[in-house]
């Protein structure tokens, strides 16, 4: 007895230094990567992010929205290959995961489609007996194709490296397997884990600024090396396209950021019960810089307003934008002028009279600019549309609401005759003026004559919309329907009871509701079937499958809500998610 406890004494030390080295031996996946790396993306708590797919009702939604033969088909090849691992595993594939990615998963890629996974488990055995199933199974089909050399193994830098067909190679070392689409990209790993001379990514001085950045509590990360990434043709393309007034008022300074980066890194928290994400980088807009100028606020007390809140909000956009300085600054910004400014510009002549743009009709508005989308009620007397449209609207704030309110008036009446001299000229409806009061509150709107509708109730596309436009207080408000046109005002009027207070940092706030999104985007389920028949050429099957794939893709956000501002005069961008479990289609 006092010999057999020796030996336990002896062993149970002996199998936790074991176990140890395998987990604890191994340095970071980014020891093992190419310092120019462009992309990697690590997750530190994998099951954080994946726990969630675990629960019961994600399996039993995803069953539920296999609508079609496809896509049934396609779930039961999916749940054979699952069994199959598992039978093959001795565990089921929820354990198996967490035995062999539980601990870390990295994720690296180059700009020319190469790709790397470094996962870091905690069973070694059961990774080898995953091996073992692969080969297994790609030896059996090598041989059936007469092809039997695709699977081979050769040690490499004291290392067995696999591969198990023309686009893969792996090895593994003890908990961690490396899986990558390119032998080459193999072959460098091996030769840093051999010996990197500072040559890693886990020594260069970029990636450790934007791992300092991020912090040490997320669940993961994502780290951009902008220096090589833009070398990548797409991003080079985007980065230095120009000409496009409409991104560059709602981006502000991001490009001009970006372009000068040399890291850019985005966080993934868990907070609260949503997914935080946030983006840092080390890139700064020239001090002089005019894209930066017009969404910076310059007064105290100034900044970008709360969005506002009606009943059946899709989204809402809250945004601090100088217009008089954006447009001042064209030249510098647009350096070519484009047909889609020279429009604008003859428009605007046009609406208001001649009246200088610049000073005149742009230098009227503050920087208070607030754009809201949501879901509408039809009046039954009138019918329901077939494709059903949200209304949405601008809402601004006025320097001088009683001078210049009647010019916006005049320029809204203009642009609504031109319309309808437009529609007649094509035989179609024109929109009739009329006048309206809410809460006190006097507007003017436009409505099509009701025609009768079909035996389902269903009228034409174009009664989705009823333009106006309202003066209440200092706001300006133009919308496509009267009825959100009225909760704006109510929002309104409640904002300034409660006396709300802009935000001086921050530029740019955007919320979507994801239920009212999928609500309204499930009652046109069937005009977006149609669309992607026509515009992918697809059977209707596979249009099911698409248009249902991306309803109950949906269906997991609750709500998100994304924040532009500034930290220290460097950018900053924040993501919250709040997901849910999804239901089934209607």
């Amino acid at each position: 007895m006092r010999r057999l406890l020796a030996c336990v004494g002896l062993a149970v030390p002996a199998l936790v230094v074991y176990q140890s080295c395998l987990a604890a031996d191994l340095p970071s996946a980014s020891s093992w990567l190419p310092a120019e790396t462009p992309l990697v993306f690590e997750a530190t708590e994998p099951m954080t992010l994946l726990g969630p797919l675990f629960a019961s009702e994600v399996a039993k939604a995803v069953t539920a929205s296999a609508t079609n033969r496809t896509q049934n088909l396609k779930l039961q090849q999916l749940q054979g290959i699952v069994a199959y691992l598992e039978l093959q595993l001795g565990t089921s594939w929820r354990l198996g995961l967490e035995r062999l990615l539980g601990r870390n998963a990295t994720i690296a890629l180059g700009t020319g489609g190469e790709a790397l996974l470094c996962a870091d488990g905690q069973d070694d055995k059961l990774l080898e007996k995953l091996h073992e199933t692969a080969r297994h199974f790609a030896t059996t089909e090598a041989i059936k194709q007469q092809q039997p050399e695709r699977v081979a193994s050769k040690e490499y830098q004291g290392v067995t490296a696999w591969t198990l067909g023309e686009n893969e190679a792996h090895a593994i070392l003890g908990t961690r397997l490396l899986l990558s689409n390119r032998r080459e990209v193999l072959k460098r790993v091996l030769d840093l884990r051999a010996e990197s001379n500072g040559k890693d990514l886990a020594s260069s001085a970029l990636y450790k600024a934007a791992h300092e950045a991020v912090g040490k509590d997320t669940a993961a990360w994502l780290y951009v090396n902008m220096e090589t990434a833009r070398q990548a043709p797409a991003l080079k393309a985007a980065l230095a396209r120009e000409g496009n007034p409409i991104g560059t008022l709602l981006m502000a300074d991001t490009q001009e950021v970006l372009s000068a980066a040399k890291w850019l890194a985005v966080g993934l928290y868990v907070r609260e019960g949503k997914l935080v994400l946030k983006a840092y980088t080390d890139g700064e807009a020239p001090a002089t810089s005019k894209a930066a100028a017009f969404a910076t606020a310059r007064e105290a007390g100034d900044g970008v307003m709360p969005n506002l809140a009606v009943p059946g909000r899709i989204a809402s956009l809250s945004l601090y934008r100088d217009l008089r300085a954006f447009y001042a600054a064209k030249d510098d910004l647009f350096p070519e002028r484009t047909s889609g400014l020279v429009f604008f510009e003859n428009m605007m002549g046009i609406f208001f009279s001649g009246t200088e743009l610049t000073d005149g009709v742009l230098g009227q508005t503050r920087p208070d600019i607030r754009i809201v989308v949501a879901s509408q009620k039809y009046d039954p007397s009138v019918g329901t549309p077939a494709v059903q449209m949200p209304a949405y609207a601008a809402v601004m704030r006025l320097r001088n609401p009683q001078k210049f309110g009647p010019a916006v008036e005049e320029g809204w009446q203009k642009a609504l005759g031109l319309i309808n001299f437009t529609r007649g000229q094509k035989a179609e409806p024109g929109l009739v003026i009329d006048r309206a009061t809410h809460s006190d509150v006097k507007f003017t709107y436009a409505y099509y004559r009701p025609t009768e509708a079909k035996d389902n109730g269903v009228v034409d596309e174009r009664f989705n919309y009823r333009p106006s436009v309202a003066l209440t207080g200092d706001y300006l408000i133009f919308s496509s329907t009267d009825g959100l046109t009225a909760d704006l005002i109510d929002a309104l009027k409640k904002e300034a009871v409660s006396a709300a207070k802009p935000s001086g940092s921050t530029h740019a706030v955007l919320q979507l509701d994801g239920v009212q999104l999928r609500s309204i985007l499930a009652r046109n389920r069937e005009s977006m079937i149609r669309k992607n028949m026509v515009e992918k050429g697809n059977a209707r099957e596979q249009a099911e499958t698409d248009i249902s794939g991306f309803l109950t893709l949906l269906d997991c956000l609750e709500e998100g809500k994304l924040s532009l501002d500034r930290d220290g005069g460097r950018p900053r961008a924040t993501l919250e998610l709040k997901l849910k479990t999804p239901t089934t289609l209607p």
